[in-house]
């Protein structure tokens, strides 16, 4: 029970620090960002999954990424997969191929029991300056219950 205590105050203190980072700048919305994840096996203190992306904007067009997304906090059970789809907030609006490319970090949550639905808030990229905002949307089928401190890292 602590450790669910313990990973909801991490969610919570890790969602203050973004939204107050969010605010300080006012980004612009520069474009998504799609995620085709591989199934993932919740290791009860975190997990770890491939994934293969998609950034499509405007001045860019579409750029390919390859990444790995972990969690720490609690993770139970198993998915096949998913997608996660995110707006991309940086603060000027020409963002280049390459520009993804770096870690994030945020809180992320999600469960499903055959479909199911979850959120990452993260920040980070080239100098903590691009925000995968202001939620993703995770689309996964399995049975799985997550909760905690997510690091997105796009290669």
């Amino acid at each position: 029970m602590w450790k669910i205590c313990f990973a909801t105050m991490l969610c919570a203190a890790t969602l203050a620090f973004t939204a107050s980072a969010f605010a300080q700048a006012q980004p612009t919305r520069v474009g998504g960002l799609t995620c085709d994840a591989a199934p993932r096996v919740g290791l009860v203190v975190g997990s770890r999954q491939q994934l293969r992306c998609i950034f499509s904007s405007n001045a860019a067009g579409h750029c390919s990424y390859s990444g790995t997304i972990g969690r720490v906090g609690l993770d139970v059970g198993v998915t096949g997969g998913g997608r996660l789809v995110w707006a991309v907030f940086a603060p000027t609006s020409h963002v280049g191929c390459g520009a993804l490319r770096g870690s994030y970090v945020g809180a992320s949550g999600s469960a499903s029991l055959g479909v199911g639905l979850g959120a990452n808030v993260l920040i980070g990229g080239s100098h903590r300056t691009i925000s995968l905002q202001p939620l993703s949307v995770e689309g996964q089928v399995g049975v799985n219950l997550a909760l905690g401190v997510s690091r997105l890292t796009l290669r």
